[in-house]
């Protein structure tokens, strides 16, 4: 009877041991990134970092590119957040599309290591290409869904190709936040970046 009352609470505790250990891998990379380019990391800096064993590592992540997809996952999943006021349609069109914007640099502020290493990486590994383009894609497909339910944007871009109209932002916005994250003038900044992207945006969708 006692085995079988402490049985779940040592898979519990197993559990959020195993939770911690990982989280503590994620955590050193990512303030490692804060300091390094994700090239010049060593899946030992990380161990060392994150004080764990490369047995432990290999055990939750293959690569460090694997613990870098990670990251970039949990930045996207803040990034959809930000871009909620305008996806979500619930305000004017124009102030929901500066506070995205202004959440946006922000979040590329906060996560400014991660988010830099995938844009300068995803060009020569396969497995972050496909990982970025699929995230981006994200960005883009709700991008997409809000112009359609959208008739002033509809009337404003007429016969253009919608989808290349919102990859095209989309895509845009990633550059100048890595720019500005990069502290290349004058998009480092942030009211001009701001100002910039939320102009480029309203202008091209609804002639404001």
């Amino acid at each position: 009877m006692s085995s079988k009352r402490t049985a779940p609470a040592a898979r519990r505790s197993g559990a959020a041991a195993s939770a911690e250990l990982r989280e503590r891998i994620l955590s050193a990379t990512r303030e490692l990134l804060r300091e390094r380019r994700f090239d010049t990391l060593s899946v030992s800096d990380i161990l060392t970092a994150a004080k764990v064993s490369r047995a432990s590592f290999y055990f939750y992540f293959p690569s460090k590119q694997a613990v870098l997809a990670e990251l970039v996952r949990e930045a996207v999943t803040q990034g959809q957040q930000a871009a909620e006021p305008w996806t979500g349609g619930r305000q004017d069109p124009a102030a929901a599309l500066r506070a995205g914007v202004t959440d946006g640099a922000r979040l590329w502020r906060a996560n400014a290591g991660v988010l830099m290493a995938i844009v300068e990486s995803w060009g020569s590994d396969d497995d972050l290409r496909a990982l970025w383009l699929e995230q981006m894609d994200l960005f883009t497909e709700a991008a997409v869904a809000r112009i359609r339910s959208d008739p002033e944007a509809l009337r404003h871009l007429g016969d253009a190709d919608v989808r290349a109209v919102a990859a095209s932002l989309t895509w845009m916005g990633e550059r100048l936040y890595y720019l500005a994250a990069s502290g290349v003038p004058p998009f480092d900044d942030e009211q001009v970046l701001v100002d910039v992207l939320t102009n480029a945006w309203t202008s091209l969708l609804y002639g404001r």
